[in-house]
């Protein structure tokens, strides 16, 4: 599909269509985008789940008509118990298991505080029971198992089936389910209902809560009811990048939001618009390297950052940063940190607000640890730390882990509003510069942009290679002229899981509303 989905009163984009139906009831139904967004969001808890849970982080970027952006940042920290001894033998946290799954799940507080912002908005709030019905009735009747699930349980079989919780939960009959296959998750759906009856603080500081942690304590996990206790998303002003095209918006230290506005304003110094593809991947790939330069060496917990992020974002320094960039030539780098199963997804409604949402549970199926009376998956986020006790993400308890998730946002000079995505760890911001600038700066159609072959600078699941990936869907000769520059190109399938499930929603001057879903995603772009 190359044309974009128009609509006059409401848009939502997700990667899976169910999700973005659920998101589309509430707007028919009167809901504003931060009431779709919170129904999408559990929906695709249900229908998703190696990529996102409710034992992920979530982080969401919303625009108002009117008015300075919103970030909330639904991340959690460390367990109190999660110190170095804790790993004593250890050289590395560990990526699956009780250990990995060590930091407190935020992605329920963010929808809280969202839903929060949303009253304060004005207007006839929905109630909870209604945007989390489409969640519930999925896990307790079933959905059909993606094959995006089933590959994703088969090929990493070895290492989660073992993990507590997780044959049960995912493992029917003892295999990998088949795409097509029922999958049902009645723990889940109880877990989901028990929210609705006793609000969503009752996953922080309620009798959920003590379930949870007395859950969490039986399979060694180190995080405890003070630290559900202590736990609240928290409201965030957003990074953003004057550009030659607008204003672009991202999210602040944690994640590396820097990343994805430091590669659009080192890119707006090296005419893009008149760039063929061969040398657009090269000149998004080098700022790609200048940016994960300074996300490696500042970015952590904002409580322990030695600089100003926004001040790395200044016109002038972003042009000296542009200067270093060889039109000719690749740059050397050294690693990246790695690839992240996650799910954006966009809204916008007919007042002009707008949603650019992300939730995770970092790698497919977090920690594979599942709670066996809740029903939660959860993350394996603080793998990100260091054992390393000099290392800028070195762990401590109560720190927030470094995150890859970014979801943006822009006002356009022309008067657009637009908000855009992707899941893929590292691939995250170079999806958004290649999204931002076919669309924004080459004028290539919304769908289009989303749907051409793109790139991954960095490492997939399984592979310990930092080359230059590009789907194979690109011409030859873009890969040779790569080649010739010096950059290490790999080839991928068609349209592969690997460069990311993308989206976006363009608002244009006269309301009508545009959308772009991925197709390497089970998503649509669903409006009315």
């Amino acid at each position: 599909m190359m044309q974009s989905n128009m609509a006059p009163l409401g848009m939502a984009v997700t990667p899976h269509h169910l999700a973005s139906e659920s998101a589309l009831a509430v707007l028919r139904e009167g809901g504003n985008a931060i009431e779709a967004m919170v129904a999408a969001a559990a929906t695709i808890a249900v229908v998703y789940p190696h990529m996102n849970g409710l034992g992920g982080d979530g982080f969401w970027m919303i625009l108002p008509p009117g008015g300075e952006p919103l970030a909330i940042d639904a991340s959690g920290a460390a367990g109190s118990l999660a110190h170095p001894d804790f790993y004593h033998g250890e050289t590395a946290i560990p990526h699956r298991g009780p250990k990995a799954a060590l930091t407190v799940a935020g992605t329920v507080s963010g929808w809280s505080e969202a839903l929060q912002f949303s009253t304060e908005l004005g207007g006839q709030a929905l109630p909870l029971p209604r945007l989390l019905r489409d969640a519930i009735r999925y896990a307790a009747d079933g959905i059909p198992v993606t094959q995006s699930q089933a590959s994703a349980t088969a090929s990493k079989l070895a290492e989660l089936s073992d993990q507590p919780g997780f044959a049960v939960t995912y493992l029917p009959d003892g295999h990998a389910p088949r795409a097509g296959s029922r999958f049902v998750q009645p723990a889940l759906a109880a877990t989901l209902s028990q929210l609705c009856e006793e609000g969503l603080e009752s996953f922080y500081r309620g009798n959920l809560a003590r379930q949870l942690a007395r859950e969490m304590s039986q399979l060694g996990m180190p995080i405890t009811l003070d630290d559900l206790h202590h736990h609240q998303a928290q409201r965030r002003t957003p990074l953003r990048v004057t550009h030659s095209s607008g204003e672009i918006f991202n999210m602040a230290p944690p994640t590396q939001g820097l990343v994805s506005l430091a590669i659009l304003g080192i890119t707006d110094h090296l005419a893009m618009a008149d760039a063929d593809d061969a040398e657009t991947v090269h000149r998004i790939v080098e700022a790609t390297k200048i940016a994960f330069g300074l996300r490696d060496r500042y970015i952590t917990d904002p409580r322990h950052m030695q600089e100003d992020m926004q001040t790395l974002l200044e016109p002038e320094r972003l042009a000296a940063l542009a200067s270093g960039v060889n039109e000719h030539q690749a740059a050397p780098w050294g690693t990246g940190r790695g690839p992240g199963d996650t799910v954006w997804m966009g809204v916008m409604d007919s007042s002009g607000l707008a949603v650019s949402f992300i939730q995770s549970l970092y790698h497919e199926f977090g920690s594979g640890v599942v709670l066996p009376e809740s029903g939660i998956t959860w993350q394996n986020r603080g793998a990100a730390f260091s054992l390393q006790p000099d290392h800028l993400l070195t762990l401590a308890p109560g720190k927030q882990p470094f995150h890859t998730l970014n979801p943006a946002a822009a006002r356009l000079h022309d008067g657009r509003t637009m908000v855009y995505g992707s899941m893929g760890g590292d691939g995250q911001p170079q999806t958004q510069a290649a999204i931002f600038t076919r669309h924004v700066i080459q004028h290539m159609p919304l769908q289009q942009a989303v749907s051409a072959p793109r790139w991954l600078l960095g490492r997939t699941w399984g592979q310990a290679s930092d080359s230059l990936k590009l789907e194979n869907r690109f011409d030859p000769t873009v890969a040779q002229r790569l080649r010739d520059r010096g950059h290490e190109v790999e080839m991928l399938t068609d349209y592969s899981e690997a460069v990311g499930h993308a989206g976006a929603i363009v608002r244009h001057n006269n309301g009508m509303l545009e959308g772009a879903f991925d197709p390497r995603s089970n998503g649509s772009a669903a409006g009315f």
